[in-house]
């Protein structure tokens, strides 16, 4: 999962050893490392836990922390990433277009892996390709896109949402996407935009953003504080905005009073995790921050986090003891080969090990963290490509020399 970083590892010229340098925008592989550690923290662990002696449910750490911006981290990521690299997306949007069909084609195929795990490469997928028509904008005309969409888009959605829900069909998997979904299209469109647990129609403000951001100069200091100063400021004005609406204003109440709070654990949710509840009955529903509620404060909280992150691996990443000592590197290998190892991740939560090896959530855990940064380190050291990488990177470079020749042949001067 991921484009590549504008580095010297993405330019060719890669290193051969672990201790290698990290380079300033080796923070973006950093930081794309961070959001795979933790969504395999989210998938590994619980985000909500009910406790024994009051059978009251409660948000977990993991739930308070990663929930919602992992994910959204990753989406703001493949914004920027669309930015950077010897080749802007904008200058090859079919490499773009066949990459993100490699991508889509991977996440229908891991959707048949039998895990619960809501995968996000064929929504991915379909964010790149929505970002086909505004990547030659302009940094200020992206800006007021991304926070236009932010703004319309969960408004959009809470008015469509019941359509699709309450038909005679109900426009909604209730599983990842797989190929067999491709044989109903409408279903499968509604779900991916709509309806499941990563909508389009929200999310491509993250991508918006990512743009966004991208398009500023990365490789500055001013710049990187300016990202985690103002990210971070974003994240708290929209939680504390969501915080008095629903508080002081009274909008819990209005929630609470819904079908939605006799069927969920609604007060432990709206902390931790909103996907699955029906947001209808109240308007009150788009006052919340909740990690996947696809609200506008939601939206805006998790860009804001996404922000601070990647501006905070950026500022880490100019740190140059820290960058000789190599420590670093595990990191940036991981988050230069997502898409390998979230695959390899979500495959092997399909299989028996953890039972078969008696170990606690916790313990299975660290066994995949420990995994993707040592797969990460030993293939950025060797200065490879992960192979699913390798693959994307290939439908890339097609589509890279499919308009090579297009300008060659335009060139070349007409016979007589």
């Amino acid at each position: 999962m991921g484009g590549r970083s504008a580095s010297p590892r993405a330019a060719g010229h890669r290193p051969r050893t672990p201790t290698a340098r990290v380079s300033r925008l080796d923070g973006i592989d950093m930081a794309r490392g961070a959001a795979l550690l933790a969504m395999i923290a989210t998938h590994v662990l619980p985000t909500l836990e009910q406790s024994n002696a009051t059978q009251q449910w409660a948000a977990t750490w993991v739930g308070l922390v990663f929930s919602g911006r992992a994910a959204a981290l990753f989406a703001v990521l493949a914004g920027i990433s669309l930015s950077l690299g010897r080749v802007p997306a904008v200058r090859n949007r079919l490499g773009l277009a066949l990459r993100a069909a490699v991508v889509a084609a991977i996440g229908l195929t891991v959707g048949l892996v039998k895990v619960d795990v809501a995968v996000i490469l064929v929504q991915y997928a379909v964010l790149f390709w929505c970002a086909l028509p505004v990547l030659a904008l302009r940094r200020q005309a992206l800006g007021l896109l991304a926070a236009a969409w932010i703004l319309i888009a969960p408004v959009v959605a809470y008015l469509v949402r019941p359509v699709l829900l309450d038909g005679s069909v109900r426009m909604q998997l209730g599983h990842n996407p797989v190929w067999a979904d491709v044989a109903d299209p409408a279903r499968l469109l509604a779900d991916l935009m709509v309806t499941g647990y990563y909508p389009v129609l929200q999310w491509f403000g993250y991508l918006l953003v990512g743009l966004w951001i991208g398009q500023a100069d990365l490789t500055r200091a001013a710049t990187q504080v300016w990202i985690l100063v103002g990210g971070a400021a974003v994240a708290v004005v929209a939680k504390a905005s969501a915080w008095a609406l629903l508080i002081p204003l009274g909008g819990i109440n209005a929630l609470l009073a819904t079908g939605q709070a006799r069927l969920w654990p609604l007060q432990a949710m709206l902390e931790a995790n909103l996907a699955g509840v029906e947001q209808t009955g109240t308007w009150w529903w788009l006052t919340t921050a909740s990690p996947h509620s696809g609200t506008t404060l939601d939206l805006l909280h998790t860009s804001g986090t996404s922000a601070a992150a990647i501006g905070a691996f950026l500022l880490v990443a100019r740190i140059g003891p820290l960058a000789r000592s190599g420590i670093l590197l595990p990191l940036a290998g991981a988050g230069a080969m997502t898409l390998t190892l979230y695959t390899a991740h979500v495959w092997a939560l399909s299989t028996p090990f953890a039972e078969a090896a008696h170990l606690t959530p916790e313990s299975l855990l660290a066994v995949h963290i420990a995994a993707a940064l040592a797969i990460g380190l030993f293939v950025r050291a060797n200065g490879w490509r992960g192979p699913l990488e390798a693959i994307s990177h290939a439908a890339t470079r097609l589509g890279l020399a499919a308009r090579k020749g297009q300008d060659a042949a335009a060139r070349r001067p007409a016979r007589r």
